[in-house]
């Protein structure tokens, strides 16, 4: 219980710390500092970890993984339109 309250702890901490780049992006419509490659291999490694969490059934690794990935796929979409 303890291991799994600990791993939903970090997956807040990383999850979340998507959000303020998706809200400035958003705000100001600009993406120019943003690095294209960057998004696209966090939004893949972000599928991988939740195709990962769901055949273990990790919630921690799911719940993070499904967020994050919703968060970095705004952002790479966000590259995309205004890049």
């Amino acid at each position: 219980m303890l291991t799994t309250i600990i791993g939903l702890g970090a997956a807040t901490c990383t999850t979340c710390s998507f959000l303020p780049q998706v809200i400035k992006a958003w705000r100001s419509r600009s993406t120019h500092d943003i690095s294209m490659g960057m998004f696209v291999l966090q939004t893949t490694g972000n599928s991988m970890w939740l195709l990962y969490g769901a055949l273990i059934s990790d919630l921690p690794l799911v719940v993070a993984n499904a967020i994050t990935l919703g968060l970095v796929a705004a952002i790479l979409s966000l590259k995309l339109r205004y890049g």
